[in-house]
Formats: structure tokens, C-alpha cells, sequence
């Protein structure tokens, strides 16, 4: 019998004997790390564009086939009423308020606006949503200067099968008249008809007896209704057609329901949204609140049931 001395020695050479029996495995030499060069100073990454509302709105009007669809659709409809409006004297697309001598000796005329109702202005708004701008009156009368504005699909021929049975189209706008030059020859460009220079009624045009509220266009009708018997209005904003008192929803949807009966008969409207009294109208007509809070008021304003 070995002692408990004895076995522990025993065991302790055992074990030596079995760690010296395996071979390490080989290591790799210990090499110094490379130098690492000094990296180049990191440039400040461009600021993050902001949403811009106008997105959705602009790349539609300029890429889908249904915007072209819906215009040519209104214009078409438009065309087919001038032979009705004009063998029928009592036949006036103003409203009675702005008929100022009586239409019916009158020669006929039709109202259009300009801006995305016969000329389309989307390459600006495309400017804006890339550049993260908004409207100013500068950058939008060097568009204008350009002369490059697209005619609306099916506004041409509609003008010109007007002007064919003798109806002076007339040119309604919240361009400014100063503008009226470069306007004029745009419209010309694109196969519009231009009677004179009389037909394009901007912004501060001189109306005697009316003074002029905002950007209503209600002076210049009544200056129309003092010449010619209005068969047809064309138009893209609701102040296109009749004086908007009461820029709010509800004011509005008054207006519309107080006419309803116009619209696709005297009236025809074209889709624009892109921009219009529409938009601040939803947020109190302030233009001054920061776009976050406009955003802010229209994300309110969305209905998520009936």
C-alpha cells in the first residue's frame, strides 16, 4: 500500500508526463502593426432636405397619363356646350351680381384663367420642391420672362374651336399685368388664340367703378361682362369662376354647394394640387406661420373616417 506522499507524486509526474507528451501548436510570429495613415478630415454632410408638400402634387401633374386624361376629359366636355351656349342668348356663365349690362345683344366671349388652367407652370413647382423654396414674386416673374410654359393637354384645341365659331377668348389672371407681355407671347407660342392685346386681364388691371379685393377676380368679370356674353368659364381655383368671401372650409364648401349646378354646364373645373386658396384656407390664410405648423394644420385636417 503507497503512502498518500507517494501517490501524490506519483500523480504530480503523471501529469507532467502527459503535458510534456502533447505539442504545442506552431504560433504565428509577432509582428508590429502597420503604421495607419492619419484619415482625411471628414467634410459636413449637406442638410437632409425637408418634405415638401408639393412632391406628390407636381410629379403628378407632369408624369402620369391620368392628369393628361382628366384635362383633355374637362375640355373636351367644355367644347361640347359652346354650340348650346351660343345659340341660346339668355345662355351667361356669370354670376348675376357681376353681370353689369344686359349679355344677351352682347358679343360671346369664354373666361379662361392662365396658370395650370391653359399654361402649365409644373417645371417651377419642380424648381421649388428641389430646391426646398417656396413662392416669391421674383423667382416666379423670371419663370414667366422664360416663356416656356407648356399648354395644358386639350386647352388648345378648345381655344381654337371657340375662336373658329367666333368667341373671343379672354384671359383672366393673377399674373400681374406687368407680366402681360411675356404672357401674351407665350400663349401665342402654344397655339392659343390672341384676339389683341385687351384679351389678357392681370393682376391690377384698372376696372373703373370696381375696386379690386386681394387677388378676386371679380372686377375683371364684371370689366368682361361690360363687352362681351361670358358662354363659359375655365378655370382651376374656385375664385376662377365667382368672388370667395369667406376663404375657409366652410365658407367654401357654401359656395360650391350655392353653384353646384354650374359646374359642367357654365363651369369647368381643372385639377390643380399644386397649389390654389384651397391650400391656406386650411390654415386660418396665414402664410406667415412656419411651414411645419402649415404642415401641421393640414395633417389635422385629414379625415380618417366618415
Amino acid at each position: 500500500m503507497r503512502s498518500p506522499f507517494a501517490v501524490s507524486v506519483l500523480a504530480a509526474a503523471l501529469a507532467l508526463s502527459a503535458c510534456q507528451s502533447v505539442p504545442q501548436a506552431a504560433q504565428p510570429p509577432v509582428v508590429a502593426p502597420a503604421p495607419v495613415a492619419a484619415a482625411a478630415p471628414a467634410s459636413t454632410p449637406a442638410p437632409a432636405a425637408l418634405p415638401n408638400d408639393n412632391l406628390n402634387a407636381t410629379v403628378w401633374m407632369q408624369q402620369t397619363v391620368e392628369y393628361a386624361a382628366v384635362t383633355q376629359t374637362v375640355y373636351r366636355a367644355a367644347e361640347a356646350r359652346l354650340d348650346q351656349a351660343l345659340k341660346d342668348k339668355t345662355w351667361d356663365a356669370l354670376v348675376p351680381e357681376e353681370r353689369e349690362k344686359p349679355a344677351a345683344a352682347l358679343p360671346p366671349a369664354v373666361i379662361v384663367d392662365v396658370d395650370e388652367t391653359v399654361l402649365d407652370n409644373s417645371p417651377y413647382q419642380a424648381r421649388l420642391v428641389r430646391s426646398g423654396g417656396e413662392y416669391d414674386e421674383a423667382g416666379w416673374a423670371d419663370w414667366v420672362h422664360e416663356r416656356k410654359a407648356r399648354a395644358i393637354p386639350g386647352a388648345v384645341a378648345f381655344a381654337q374651336a371657340a375662336a373658329a365659331r367666333g368667341i373671343t377668348v379672354l384671359y383672366i389672371s393673377n399674373r400681374a399685368v406687368d407680366l402681360d407681355a411675356d404672357t401674351l407671347e407665350n400663349l401665342k407660342s402654344e397655339g392659343f388664340p390672341i384676339k389683341d392685346a385687351s384679351v389678357f386681364m392681370g393682376l391690377g388691371t384698372f376696372v373703373p367703378g370696381c375696386e379690386q379685393n386681394g387677388t378676386e377676380k371679380d372686377c375683371r368679370r364684371r370689366l368682361a361682362s361690360r363687352s362681351y356674353r361670358i358662354l363659359l368659364q375655365v378655370g382651376d381655383q374656385l375664385g376662377d369662376f365667382v368672388q370667395i368671401l369667406s376663404n375657409t372650409p366652410e365658407g367654401r364648401a357654401a359656395l360650391f354647394k350655392q353653384y353646384r349646378d354650374w359646374f359642367g354646364q357654365r363651369w369647368f373645373m381643372l385639377p390643380n394640387p399644386s397649389y390654389g386658396s384651397w391650400e391656406p384656407a386650411i390654415f386660418n390664410n396665414d402664410w406667415t406661420q412656419p411651414a411645419d405648423v402649415r404642415r401641421k394644420a393640414k395633417q389635422d385636417a385629414l379625415k380618417i373616417e366618415y
